[in-house]
């Protein structure tokens, strides 16, 4: 009697751990299926998506102001798209009158990388003054343009000069000027006009690719060649350095966090090959699907599941 139910047990028990082994080896399988398939389906979050600015056939998402004449007039067609290029040009009989222009995209950012490659052309138009010779910028923070003055000549923004040589003298290349703003360079407060960098002399008509980086008002810098030559902080209104600005919109005191991009028509034909932006704010919640590793600013708002 003890062995026919020593017996019965025994056969119990193996007749119980079989399935039991067999439903964990399931699981596993299972499990390992499914986080292959959660390993090949998730975006690459380090992969960085840069914006064309500048998408090579249009200028839909940009818009013109001119010294003298409302927003949205392209005075004389000076800015122009052609040959998959975004254009200043002059006409052989165009005097310069004061007629700035700066052309303005039409999106806020705050936290960003900007990358530029430019290169001057041809001969400046009659009557520009001498320092607008083989001179443009980036605007960065730039004041919206719904915002100017009529006869404004520059936006409240921080520019990052471009600038060409002359074929023989030095000239350094991406300054700083700030129309309307003040910057802390080092540990001082720079209140003139503009400032060199550090970069060597770009003459000729050579392709030349500038970049800026820009997070916020805690940090900007101008970069050549992988190179800063230019570096400072706490951007805020105030300095003059403008005219013809709506006192609203001249709030001396008040921080530079974000603002538009513009480029310039300063008297000197230039070609832009491209204009692209890396933004650093959106998405940081690492469950979401455009959860970015590089993201340095939070927009959880934006995040996608």
């Amino acid at each position: 009697m003890i062995s026919s139910l020593s017996k019965n047990n025994k056969e119990m028990k193996h007749s119980t751990d079989k399935p039991h082994k067999g439903l964990i080896f399931t699981l596993l399988f299972i499990t390992a299926i499914l986080l292959n398939s959660c390993a090949t389906s998730a975006p690459d979050s380090d992969k960085e998506e840069w914006i064309d600015l500048f998408n090579g056939s249009d200028m839909n998402q940009w818009t013109p102001k001119f010294t003298g004449f409302e927003l949205g007039v392209n005075y004389k067609n000076r800015f122009l798209v052609k040959d998959s290029l975004l254009s200043v040009r002059y006409a052989e009989n165009d005097t310069f009158n004061g007629d700035f222009g700066h052309l303005y995209y039409d999106h806020k950012f705050s936290h960003y990388k900007l990358k530029a490659v430019y290169r001057f052309v041809g001969k400046q138009m009659t009557d520009g003054p001498g320092w607008a010779v083989r001179n443009n910028g980036l605007m960065l923070h730039c004041q919206d343009p719904t915002t100017l003055g009529l006869d404004q000549d520059f936006p409240i923004s921080l520019e990052l000069q471009l600038l060409g040589g002359d074929g023989m003298n030095d000239r350094t290349n991406a300054n700083l000027c700030t129309p309307g703003t003040n910057v802390v360079l080092g540990d001082s407060l720079f209140t003139p006009h503009c400032i060199n960098s550090s970069s060597k002399t770009y003459h000729g008509d050579q392709w030349v690719e500038a970049e800026a980086l820009v997070l916020g008002d805690s940090l900007i810098q101008h970069i050549l060649e992988d190179q800063v030559v230019m570096e400072y902080r706490r951007p805020t209104i105030g300095g003059g350095n403008i005219s013809g600005y709506m006192e609203s919109a001249y709030r001396e005191g008040t921080p530079l966090k974000e603002g538009l991009i513009a480029i310039q028509a300063e008297t000197h034909p230039i070609d832009f090959k491209s204009i692209q932006l890396l933004n650093l704010c959106g998405c940081m919640d690492k469950k979401a699907k455009n959860y970015k590793t590089y993201y340095v600013k939070a927009d959880n708002a934006s995040c996608k599941y």
